[in-house]
């Protein structure tokens, strides 16, 4: 059995037990980080962008199943941010992504694709204003998702070089 494809599963739970129990409550005007991105981020970077690819696509439909949103939505929206995280997985290119400010840079663009596809989805109604729904369902928890990202780089746990 290969641990290095089983732990980012496991680790999955934990995380999502945050995100849905503690995390609300540091929400700045009902604005949340996604903790589910950064890891994805993290995963697809260290991995792969076939790796990040599946593993997006198994974390969406998780959260799909566990949160009761519309089905395939999140599934849609994290494959392609996994997807779009690969792109910075690269031989030479790892440890600058990850142990750097670059990190947060790639979690807020993989972040503000997941919620723009996750938005338009789930929340688009015919009511709402689009720069609205852009600015407040997508672009806020974006930021606040890669600002929360920056404690990733200054964890005091020492990472096993990727």
């Amino acid at each position: 059995m290969r641990w290095d494809l089983i732990i980012p599963l496991i680790t999955f739970f934990p995380v999502l037990l945050i995100q849905i129990t503690i995390i609300p409550l540091v929400s700045i005007s009902g604005v949340v980080p996604d903790l589910i991105i950064i890891i994805l981020v993290y995963y697809s970077i260290t991995r792969g962008q076939l790796y990040g690819t599946a593993l997006g696509t198994f974390y969406g439909i998780l959260v799909d199943l566990i949160t009761g949103s519309l089905l395939g939505s999140s599934m849609l929206s994290k494959t392609l941010a996994g997807f779009t995280a690969g792109y910075f997985s690269g031989e030479g290119k790892r440890e600058l992504n990850i142990y750097t400010y670059n990190f947060s840079l790639i979690v807020f663009l993989c972040a503000m694709l997941d919620t723009v596809v996750f938005s338009f989805f789930s929340a688009f109604d015919l009511q709402s204003n689009l720069v609205s729904l852009l600015f407040e369902q997508s672009l806020l928890p974006a930021l606040y998702t890669g600002v929360v990202s920056i404690l990733f780089i200054f964890s005091p746990f020492k990472r096993k070089k990727v």
